[in-house]
């Protein structure tokens, strides 16, 4: 999970059914056909060639977040790197294709299948008779065994991350010879799937001190169609080199260097020629495109005052400033003062003039990251613990808007995501949104009045310091002030104000959206008449109505806080205020969204293509812990309820994948007329590629083919990779 990132399929996922009165929902059936998952709203973009045109050889120079603590992905603190990692050096008997679905990697799986229900559920996986180790030992059932005893909960010594479907082993043995493995289950587990991939060797597995840290700084022994060779913490680099041992393709690059570069600086790293792949912001996306027209820079008539490129004015105010800097040292004056100035000015122009020369070498390859991003709301105390004020809030979002305001600049496929557990393509999709209704601001008007929220009540003084009427923590910011500003409030300050169109335009962060109606209970009862317009605050019981919104304050989070701001506008229109509150990034998640102070906040979950196993945790209903605190997993919205959960039960231990897709759909239906979270668009993938490396770049769903990347041979050509549309 992430606010304005992605994460691996080892995070997993909640939510409210409601049950009071008129608003109970009717049977929400959310089990139509597979044909509904539809296609991916984007295809990948990665420069597809054949293997024919790509050379022997390389190195691939990729940028990555960071050098991980761990290289175990059963771990807590792995990251998307470790994930990249045990891609490349690991086997895994699935891995994802374009649409999201695993496919078995016949590399390492001749077969997998269920061969018996009753009395239990065993699966046999037959074994390529090629696959090794790289130590020469064969990949067999002892690996299996030791990664099902380390997963699987029973022993605390294991300091593991997650066990979900490994619990629900009962024993692994070798079959009719060292090709096969059988496991069988002690309850039924439809998402048998997802495990053993990735699989680690069992001296990684095998004891509770090799798990915890064996695999923590290197991995010795792998099977894939790279080695872990290297790990230079000093100079951020993992070493990929071929496997010698390698039975299947060979792998084209002979070598593999992820290197850890911030966002901030991936583009500099680009210019300067240190990465030939890295996954980049819009802006800098928009910078790469201005050097291919040859347009951008100041010495080309384009780049000058406020229509520079912001990068490029940043240089020149550093520049500046290092020129007084250094005149006031000297202490110049007049002339000087001047010539000192304009040479700095100069020689930065000239710097920016040669990175956008070296830029022209790349070029930008879009798709859609298999994640969305949601709008959260805390449904555990405050306004929003009552589900007609978050039904409300959910009915005054215009997600089209949104979704365009996003997407449509970078030239992607915009359109509202339908589901909180699937995106378009996956088998799992199909829109449930109609449980919930399109935006009508009547309707959300009348499900506040409903809720006792009315304009022109009386509204008692804030004692001093007090924020809202949801969950308080000390605001954070930069700069100063307290981040702070209301929306809805004739006295907001001016950085409280919404967005010019402009700067609406410049937000970066799914098939036409069709316009359901709502299930009847997605809906005020019948004769609630809607407030006249909300020319005030509504109040309710002395207090003013006015959600905390908490939201990133970095800099590649800027898609968020327009966003933000857009939604702000929305719930305005409706009565509701917004106290709008910037924090620092690092504090974003665990001081604010974890620990539930925040009444709504935006952040993204990923997509898998396990949704019954991965997405439980995420909707499933708090209970309280012992110390009398509530334990929610990964339920951020603090919003569930016993029907969804027994949903998720069923589409997991039935073998049926019909019917365990109706279920899932069910529950999806359910999610979206609880409310507590409100999926608004696929987030969108930018990656800057080398133009002459070919088989990478936005991968969109699929797992990358690590043995198919490469570089072209000379004087081979490639067709332009496809609109991303």
């Amino acid at each position: 999970m992430s606010h304005d990132g992605v994460s691996t399929r080892a995070v997993t996922r909640s939510v409210a059914f409601l049950t009071a009165g008129v608003l109970a929902v009717p049977l929400l059936t959310g089990c139509g056909g597979a044909d509904e998952a539809g296609k991916p709203l984007a295809g990948q973009q990665i420069a597809a060639a054949g293997r024919a045109l790509v050379a022997d050889g390389g190195t691939l120079r990729w940028a990555v977040d960071e050098v991980p603590d761990t290289f175990n992905a059963f771990q807590s603190d792995a990251t998307a790197t470790t994930t990249r990692v045990a891609q490349a050096v690991l086997p895994a008997m699935y891995r994802l294709d374009a649409e999201g679905r695993p496919q078995r990697d016949a590399d390492y799986l001749e077969s997998a299948k269920v061969v018996e229900t009753e009395p239990k559920q065993v699966v046999l996986y037959r074994l390529n008779q090629q696959a090794v180790w790289s130590d020469g030992r064969e990949i067999g059932a002892a690996d299996f065994a030791a990664q099902w005893r380390a997963l699987s909960g029973k022993d605390s010594a294991y300091w593991t991350a997650r066990n979900a479907g490994y619990d629900r082993i009962e024993k692994v043995e070798r079959g009719a010879n060292d090709l096969e493995v059988r496991v069988t289950f002690s309850r039924p587990y439809a998402d048998w799937r997802s495990l053993f991939s990735p699989l680690y060797p069992k001296d990684v597995m095998g004891t509770p001190d090799a798990f915890n840290d064996g695999a923590r700084r290197k991995l010795k022994t792998t099977a894939g169609v790279f080695a872990l060779t290297e790990v230079d913490r000093k100079k951020h680099v993992i070493r990929l080199t071929r496997n010698a041992r390698w039975w299947g393709r060979p792998a084209k690059l002979s070598e593999i260097d992820l290197t850890a570069v911030p966002r901030a600086k991936r583009a500099a790293a680009l210019a300067a020629g240190s990465v030939d792949l890295a996954d980049i912001d819009p802006a800098d996306a928009g910078r790469i495109a201005e050097a291919a027209k040859g347009t951008g820079g100041p010495l080309s008539g384009t780049g000058s005052g406020r229509t520079a490129p912001k990068a490029l004015r940043t240089a020149m105010a550093e520049a500046s400033a290092a020129a007084k800097a250094e005149s006031d040292e000297y202490e110049e004056e007049g002339a000087e003062r001047k010539a000192r100035a304009g040479k700095k000015l100069r020689k930065a122009i000239a710097a920016w003039e040669k990175q956008q020369t070296t830029l022209q070498g790349f070029e930008v390859r879009k798709s859609l990251e298999p994640a969305y991003t949601q709008l959260a709301m805390n449904g555990e105390n405050g306004p929003l613990a009552d589900e007609r004020v978050r039904r409300a809030v959910a009915r005054a979002l215009d997600r089209v808007e949104l979704a365009d305001a996003v997407l449509k600049p970078l030239g992607l496929p915009a359109a509202p995501v339908g589901s909180h557990l699937a995106l378009s393509g996956q088998d799992a999709y199909a829109d449930g949104s109609g449980a919930l209704g399109d935006q009508d601001t009547a309707e959300a008007q009348a499900l506040l009045t409903d809720a006792g929220w009315v304009a022109g009540g009386p509204v008692a003084e804030k004692k001093p310091g007090e924020k809202g009427a949801g969950p308080q923590r000390e605001s954070e910011s930069e700069g100063g002030d307290d981040g702070t500003y209301i929306v809805g409030d004739d006295k907001a300050p001016s950085h409280g104000k919404a967005p010019s169109s402009d700067a609406s335009a410049r937000a970066q962060d799914g098939k036409q959206y069709a316009k359901q109606g709502g299930a009847p209970g997605a809906y005020a009862p019948k004769g609630t008449p809607a407030p006249g317009g909300a020319a005030g605050p509504l109040a309710k019981d002395g207090k003013a109505l006015s959600l905390r919104f908490v939201v990133p304050s970095g800099p590649g989070s800027e898609s968020l806080r327009v966003v933000a701001d857009r939604i702000s506008r929305m719930l305005t229109k409706v009565g509701v205020r917004t106290e709008v509150t910037k924090v620092p990034d690092e504090s974003y998640f665990k001081d604010h969204i974890a620990s539930g102070q925040y009444d709504l906040a935006l952040y993204s979950w990923p997509a898998s293509a396990f949704p019954a196993t991965d997405a439980r945790p995420i909707y499933s209903k708090p209970v309280p812990a012992a110390d009398g605190s509530l334990s929610v997993e990964q339920n951020y919205t603090r919003v569930g309820t016993d029907q969804v959960d027994q949903l998720f039960d069923q589409a997991l231990a039935t073998l049926d994948a019909d019917e365990s897709r109706s279920l899932l759909r069910k529950a999806d239906s359910r999610i979206w007329a609880a409310a507590g979270s409100i999926p608004l668009y696929q987030r969108p993938q930018l990656t800057a590629a080398r133009k002459n490396l070919v088989n990478a770049g936005a991968f969109g769903f699929q797992t990358p083919v690590f043995e198919d990347m490469g570089f072209l041979k000379k004087g081979a050509k490639v067709s332009p990779s496809p609109s991303a549309e």
